[in-house]
């Protein structure tokens, strides 16, 4: 999953015995890598009574990522997951935060964001009596902004006895129905790749107890190459998680970091792949969105491949920016069967730059303008 030249860089140092020069060379090829994509440290992180949030990101105005400090681990090691990062043991690199009271401190005070999300890592790897301290905080703090709490996890593929035969899995259970009980609804953000992910009958088993508390199973995944680039594989696993009660919500395209030479499918051919998809199911399933880039400004859809005075141009919208008002605009870039994110596509119809953009490629707007 290396290119080739850091591959042949690495593998010298190997043969030459030279530990010290490997490890400088791994933490140089790592930093190439685009570690923190989409503007997570330079844009995301807000800035509150004068310091910086690490651990916490707010990007579009509703939603408040958390990244708890002992949730930055995960029951495996994807190599296409955008968060690894979190798990090569870099404090320069590594985000999250012991702090909840700060966390309930700006969401009183940022009345807009609805939503709060538990990512990482992965927020399942926590002791549940940890993960109830930050939910009984967030329900005695009493916000009525905060309608619902979301949880970014993988557990479900990797170690669904989370909720079955864990030594505390029936306290993380009743924190999910405080959750829901407290009048929060509660989504948890499911990761599937596969559907052979689905086939054990202890997944199965942990689907049903998670939804016995009242929180519904959202589910999600790239779009990956050499692993799951078959429409009717993704038909099947939506369908077979519609059967099993879960909303299936996106299908995204790898990110311009880590091995993405590796696991990225261009936007056109992955549109294709969505669509044939897409055909197959019913409209249960047809929930789910995609093919979806999350990038600096936002979270940008592939509508398809229009001609316009028999030229090809790609279609593209905005399903969430950071400016609220760049929701659902359509535009359009020059047509590129190569292109594998946002920054490889030009403006269609000779635009020199996309709305969001200024004539120099950076964001049109002042970043938190609003939020801070």
């Amino acid at each position: 999953m290396l290119k080739e030249d850091h591959f042949n860089l690495l593998a010298s140092a190997y043969r030459s015995g030279e530990k010290q020069r490997l490890q400088s060379l791994i933490k140089e090829i790592r930093y190439t890598l685009n570690p923190h994509p989409a503007g997570q440290l330079e844009y995301n992180i807000p800035t509150f009574r004068g310091q910086r949030l690490n651990g916490i990101q707010h990007k579009y105005r509703e939603t408040v990522l958390f990244f708890a400090k002992r949730a930055q681990t995960c029951h495996a090691y994807c190599t296409f997951c955008f968060r690894w990062p979190q798990f090569i043991g870099d404090s320069e690199l590594k985000i999250g935060r012991n702090d909840i009271g700060i966390l309930i401190d700006y969401l009183r005070e940022h009345p807009e964001v609805t939503d709060l999300l538990f990512t990482g890592g992965d927020p399942m790897v926590m002791k549940a009596s940890l993960f109830a301290e930050y939910i009984d905080a967030i329900i005695d703090a009493d916000l009525p902004n905060i309608k619902n709490i979301r949880i970014g996890s993988r557990v479900l593929t990797y170690w669904p006895f989370r909720f079955l035969t864990d030594d505390d899995s029936g306290l993380l259970l009743e924190t999910f129905d405080k959750i829901v009980s407290s009048g929060m609804h509660l989504a948890f953000m499911a990761h599937f790749n596969h559907p052979r992910e689905l086939d054990t009958k202890e997944v199965v088993e942990a689907i049903e107890k998670i939804k016995e508390t009242g929180a519904e199973i959202r589910t999600q995944s790239p779009i990956l190459r050499n692993i799951n680039d078959d429409p009717d594989l993704w038909a099947e696993m939506w369908e077979r998680q519609v059967q099993l009660g879960c909303i299936p919500y996106y299908m995204f395209l790898v990110r311009d970091t880590g091995a993405q030479h590796y696991f990225g499918v261009p936007l056109v051919e992955a549109y294709n792949i969505f669509r044939d998809a897409y055909r197959q199911v019913s409209g249960l399933a047809r929930t789910v969105r995609g093919p979806v880039m999350s990038t600096t400004p936002g979270k940008i859809q592939v509508l398809g491949v229009s001609y316009v005075h028999g030229e090809p141009v790609i279609n593209l919208i905005m399903l969430q920016g950071r400016d609220p008002d760049w929701v659902l605009k359509p535009f359009y870039a020059e047509y590129d069967e190569k292109a594998y994110w946002i920054d490889d596509l030009i403006p269609a119809f000779g635009k020199e730059y996309f709305f969001f953009e200024d004539q120099y490629g950076d964001l049109e707007y002042s970043l938190f303008s609003d939020l801070n």
